[in-house]
């Protein structure tokens, strides 16, 4: 599986982004995607995540009711819609997706993704 993200860019405070990404490969073997993101000096979180289902989503607890997760399953690609972006936000977000879960549940922890794509930086100035 290939990941291609996109979207990012530099906001101000307020403002709203949608992250994209777009799988390819064998997208048969995907069970969730999620998105991740990593500041300076600061460990690997994840933001969202989606089981392929569509019926099951996670978020993190700093991001409910700012960030929805989606995923368009005959375009392969999942979207991560951004509002009210805060200068926390800030950071290098990473799409991921994993073989290794449950197409029905989604799978939060970081560790279980096996595809990664590569970075897309959202910089959010206050």
């Amino acid at each position: 599986v290939q990941l291609q993200a996109s979207g990012g860019g530099l906001v101000q405070a307020g403002g709203s982004l949608r992250l994209s990404c777009a799988a390819s490969g064998r997208t048969f073997s995907i069970d969730s995607m999620g998105w991740f993101r990593q500041a300076p000096g600061k460990e690997r979180a994840t933001v969202a995540a989606i089981s392929w289902s569509g019926g099951s989503t996670y978020y993190a607890d700093s991001v409910k009711g700012r960030f929805t997760i989606s995923r368009d399953s005959p375009k392969s690609t999942v979207y991560l819609q951004m509002n009210s972006l805060k200068p926390e936000d800030t950071a290098v977000y990473y799409c991921a997706a994993t073989s290794r879960g449950s197409r029905w549940y989604v799978t939060p922890r970081s560790d279980a993704y096996n595809y990664w794509g590569q970075g897309t930086q959202v910089t959010v100035s206050s």
